[in-house]
């Protein structure tokens, strides 16, 4: 990619850059003004899809300086795909990097749950595994068996209280965040996917079985982690969000 296109992708997502020279409107006049609204709007429709996808984040600090924080990773981070739903993916760590939401330290964490919220939500459809599913299975295999979490299942780890954050930025009346480091599941059991307070070992439990662990060594690892780990309350948990899904048979 070289000459007048080269110059013209940089100068689309970058507003301080120049309208490349050459570049023209149907009457083969300059296009500085017209080029400035086309650019202007690429920009703020990006702006918006982060508004989008990150509700609590845009809550917490405010419309005004969403915007600027909202620009800047526009121009340091343009689209690598035209799916929309996919944008942002970077915004959690382009946050933790402001010196200027520094005294927020929460806030890269909060947009990683509305990322995962996001990723779960459009994840693949699964056929979910049930308690019946659970029962069929000899006593004497259950250790040995593998278990697979449904592909709407995403883990989390956060020093903060960040369902209880993500809920006062965006519920009105919410209580105000109290507690400190949670370990979080993003459940879909139906339709809209949302977030669960994992119990002690939890994480280290689903994140085994994320890694086709059977399940014996994973509620080993669980309770290494937390004596006090409880695998039928876990499987419970599972059961009832619809969590596991039934493994592929390939033929």
């Amino acid at each position: 990619m070289t000459g007048l296109v080269a110059d013209i992708l940089p100068a689309l997502r970058n507003p301080a850059l120049p309208v490349p020279k050459g570049l023209t409107d149907g009457a083969g006049h300059p296009a500085g003004r017209r080029f400035n609204v086309y650019r202007n709007n690429i920009t703020m429709s990006l702006i918006e899809a982060l508004a989008q996808g990150f509700p609590a984040i845009h809550s917490l600090i405010g419309a005004d300086n969403f915007r600027m924080v909202a620009r800047a990773y526009v121009v340091d981070h343009p689209p690598e795909t035209p799916l929309m739903m996919q944008y942002g993916a970077g915004v959690p760590a382009f946050l933790q990097r402001l010196p200027a939401l520094s005294h927020l330290p929460y806030l890269p964490d909060v947009a990683r749950l509305e990322l995962a919220l996001r990723v779960s939500y459009h994840a693949a459809d699964h056929q979910p595994f049930t308690a019946d599913d659970l029962a069929q299975i000899e006593p004497e295999n259950i250790e040995n068996t593998i278990l697979y979490p449904a592909p709407s299942l995403h883990l989390l780890r956060s020093r903060w209280p960040i369902i209880q954050i993500h809920a006062f930025a965006l519920t009105p009346g919410a209580p105000k965040p109290t507690g400190l480091a949670q370990d979080i599941a993003v459940f879909r059991p139906e339709y809209d996917p949302a977030p669960q307070d994992l119990p002690p070992g939890g994480h280290t439990f689903l994140a085994r079985l994320q890694a086709h662990h059977p399940l014996g060594p994973a509620t080993e690892a669980a309770t290494e982690t937390a004596p006090e780990f409880d695998l039928g309350a876990m499987l419970a948990l599972l059961l009832s969000h619809n969590a596991l899904a039934q493994p592929e048979v390939r033929e």
